[in-house]
């Protein structure tokens, strides 16, 4: 049996995740050529900071402490890449970019989702954040295959 701290510890871990990747959006839209891909990056940014605060309130209804910023390990990981790629960047760069940190907060959510020990009221937050982040991953994976092609 999960304690209210073990979903604390689960909601602001979705958090630090949905942080991520807002702040992933943000890099993106800077980074874009096409102003399409850079307006489809900003409004999913948007997107991603009201999940990460409806989570948030999540958290403070269970009494915890919400996380108000991303991890460092995605901070170095963004700052290496835009090293690495400061000299290849273009638009299928930075949507393959995309989809990969998409493909990382999907793991993170559905991980999520099959704990099934989880307060229903904290179960439907997660799925409602759920759908906004599959509905992402499944854009930024067909944008991807469409470049390829």
């Amino acid at each position: 049996m999960h304690t209210n701290e073990d979903h604390i510890k689960l909601v602001n871990g979705l958090v630090e995740t949905t942080i991520d990747s807002a702040d992933g959006y943000a890099e993106a839209a800077k980074d874009a050529d096409n102003s399409r891909y850079k307006d489809l990056f900003e409004r999913r940014a948007q997107e991603r900071r009201t999940v990460a605060s409806e989570l948030q309130d999540e958290v403070r209804r269970l009494g915890g402490e919400p996380k108000d910023d991303g991890t460092i390990l995605a901070a170095a990981h963004r700052a290496f890449l835009n090293l690495k790629d400061a000299v290849t960047k273009g638009d299928e760069a930075v949507v393959t970019e995309v989809e990969a940190g998409e493909d990382h907060i999907k793991a993170k959510y559905e991980k999520a989702l099959q704990d099934t020990d989880v307060d229903p009221q904290t179960r439907a937050a997660i799925e409602k954040a759920w759908t906004s982040v599959k509905s992402g991953h499944d854009q930024m994976r067909d944008i991807k295959h469409m470049l390829k092609h």
